[in-house]
């Protein structure tokens, strides 16, 4: 069996199952193999009854008192309880359809259970507990427990077989010789695999992790570097030398512009002009004042006679940026277009007529401008919005339309400079350093869970002020394993408490079309609270959303958090930040109140890269369309700098040897 088989020919997979799979992006056997864990659940010290709070996952060691009662709802549905019971307390334990397990509880004696603790009208309950022996739960203490996620028609068992299944019959040859292994103490890639489906402990699998990330990092590097030995031969036919329209936008402005954004404007001005296309990141904090920078070298590109296009992530944003182009370009009779997705079929056709003619100068859309047949014939300059989203093939497509354009990357992510000059080492960097003075200061707090209810009744406030607010919650669903809210019930149990206000849910697995439809009501106000997985991280500016209520913050990074934060505090209103901490760990108060503190994106990346311990190996991925499939710039910096070192250190065949593979279709997805 190959890389490239279709998953059909794994054992147990038909047509039922291949379009579960199909819905999570799984098409081959490499596809799944590379389809890693979420996360690596682990298996802790029991704890007293007393200390068990709503929303925990524990483990719980005692006895079950009394008989078991079978319950059965008008629905159908069974409900089985007991009462356990340890030296500090008793609670409630319950199984939904399970009635099964009653004459295992009534002959249990000492058991530990292991379950989400939750509250019901009776008080707290352990809801689905696994049951273990002493013996049993300490053997599973010794061990790690992959999660993946998942979707309707697929469980944890399906998955592991799978992996299982395709682990024992795919060949999975390792282009990396021996000696390059030995020299870098690195692991062989069919061991990574199967330690990183099949973990034997964390100090192993951190090994795997560590393998199959300065893979997907050899081959980022060797890309980009290989567009970039092609981009220096090509002379800039698009020079722009005036500035006068970028100058009006300037005095149209009602504030001075900061000195980094001047200096950013020279540096990309310079550039315009140079001997070669720009490739140029312009990189800044969430609102440092990008996007007048993109306007004005979009406005000095069509001052000399051609053509410029902005790309963004979403509708919403490209439908915003559509109507402040407008704004800024009328008056210096620059003719903006937009196109997005959710346009008639009659709609896009005009625009691209009008495009190809020339009529359209300034081009604004989302990633369909370079996936649709769009013709740009003078296109001079590409901006696009949000760059860490696309790599080195989205980035080499981007030259496609016109004669190798400008391009102008722009990323509010903040990075260390010195991880920046490694993931981006095709590109000059702009870095947009300074503040705009009349921003206010986000207010920040870091919570426990017992907060909620203040948090919501301050929600409450600031909806019945006429404001809007966001909820964010670091999964789509209930997830085996994993204590953590999810936007599926966090917005339920939302409207049950909050039952006048209007609240709208949105994710990464619904359609594009409806995730536009709901950020499109937000924005226009026909919700007043967002419930939203880190997809609201880019791609909504919402000015009137003032308060961000973040769930379980210690899962996310601090660079993500401040992303997040970024969401509100966008108008002219006070805005607010609560992180809701769902852990008891110190180490995770101490990060968040880093928040508290620093307001500075870059400074709280470079904090993030200090503080991150082995721990986070096994936290949550992040959601979204990232570049890495399991490698992170943060967290495996150090393996981001061997693997720079390395594609640096290859001779001219070993190198050339690598850019034809690398950038091939081939039957493995890492090569050397």
């Amino acid at each position: 069996m190959r890389w490239n088989s279709p998953i059909t020919e794994l054992k147990g997979i038909g047509p039922k199952s291949a379009e579960a799979y199909h819905r999570l992006r799984i098409e081959t056997v490499g596809d799944l193999l590379s389809w890693f864990p979420k996360k690596y659940d682990t298996f802790e010290a029991e704890r007293p009854i007393a200390d068990a709070r709503e929303g925990r996952l524990v483990t719980l060691l005692g006895t079950f008192s009394g008989n078991p009662r079978v319950i059965t709802t008008g629905k159908g549905m069974t409900i089985l309880t007991c009462t356990f019971r340890d030296v500090s307390g008793t609670i409630a334990a319950k199984w939904f359809n399970a009635p099964f397990l009653r004459k295992q509880i009534s002959q249990a004696k000492y058991v530990l259970l292991r379950g989400k603790i939750s509250r019901d009208r009776g008080g707290l309950c352990i809801l689905q507990p696994e049951i273990y022996t002493p013996e049993r739960y300490r053997e599973m203490m010794k061990t790690l427990r992959p999660v993946y996620g998942l979707t309707a028609g697929l469980t944890k068992t399906s998955v592991a077989k799978a992996v299982a299944d395709a682990l024992r019959q795919c060949e999975i040859p390792d282009p990396m010789p021996v000696s390059m292994r030995k020299e870098l103490r690195l692991w062989s890639l069919k061991d990574a695999y199967e330690e990183v489906h099949f973990p034997k402990s964390e100090e192993t699998t951190k090994e795997a992790i560590r393998r199959l990330a300065f893979d997907e990092f050899f081959r980022f590097l060797v890309g980009i570097r290989s567009v970039k030995e092609q981009t220096e031969v090509i002379p800039n036919r698009h020079p722009a030398f005036m500035t006068e329209y970028a100058n009006r936008i300037v005095r149209s402005l009602s504030y001075a512009l900061t000195g980094a954004q001047e200096r950013c404007f020279q540096e990309i001005a310079e550039d315009l002009r140079g001997e070669s296309p720009m490739q140029r990141l312009l990189q800044g904090d969430v609102g440092s004042g990008k996007t007048v920078i993109a306007e004005m070298a979009l406005a000095t590109i069509a001052e000399a006679g051609y053509q410029g296009c902005l790309m963004v992530p979403t509708e919403v944003l490209a439908k915003q940026h559509f109507a402040e182009l407008c704004r800024r370009f009328e008056p210096l009779g620059i003719s903006v277009g937009l196109l997005t997705g959710s346009m008639t079929a009659a709609e896009k056709r005009t625009v691209r007529e009008a495009a190809e003619k020339g009529e359209i100068r300034v081009l604004v859309g989302t990633h369909a401008l370079f996936q649709q047949s769009v013709g740009l014939p003078e296109l001079g300059l590409v901006v696009v919005d949000e760059q860490h989203r696309f790599g080195v093939e989205q980035r080499r497509k981007l030259t496609d339309k016109g004669v190798t354009p400008h391009v102008l990357l722009m990323s509010a992510t903040p990075i260390p400079r010195t991880l920046a000059m490694m993931l981006y080492a095709d590109l000059d960097i702009s870095l947009l350093d300074e503040m705009p003075g009349e921003r206010l200061r986000i207010k920040t707090a870091v919570v426990d869970g017992g907060y909620r209810p203040k948090a919501w009744k301050f929600l409450e406030e600031h909806v019945r002020a006429g404001e809007q607010c966001y909820v964010i919650c670091p999964l789509i669903e209930e997830s085996d394993g994993l204590e953590a809210n999810n936007v599926s019930d966090y917005a339920e149990q939302l409207k049950e408490a909050l039952p006048d206000l209007r609240i709208g849910l949105l994710h990464g697995r619904m359609s594009a079309s409806s995730k536009n439809e709901v950020m499109e009501a937000y924005a226009a106000h026909d919700y007043d609270i967002l419930v939203s997985t880190t997809v609201i991280e880019v791609g909504i500016d919402v000015a009137n959303a003032t308060v961000i209520l973040i769930e379980d913050a210690e899962r996310f990074g601090l660079a993500t958090l401040h992303q997040l934060r970024g969401r509100v505090g966008r108008g002219n209103k006070q805005s607010y930040c609560i992180l809701v901490q769902g852990s008891d760990s110190d180490e995770a108060r101490e990060r968040l109140t880093v928040l508290q503190t620093a307001a500075d994106g870059f400074a709280i990346a470079e904090k993030d890269l200090q503080m991150r311990g082995p721990g986070d190996f096994f936290g949550i991925r992040q959601s979204g369309d990232n570049v890495f499939r399991i490698a992170d710039p943060i967290r495996d910096a150090e393996v981001l700098t061997l693997a720079k070192r390395t594609v640096d250190s290859l001779t001219k065949e070993q190198y050339a040897k690598a850019v034809k593979l690398c950038l091939a279709d081939n039957d493995t997805n890492v090569v050397y």
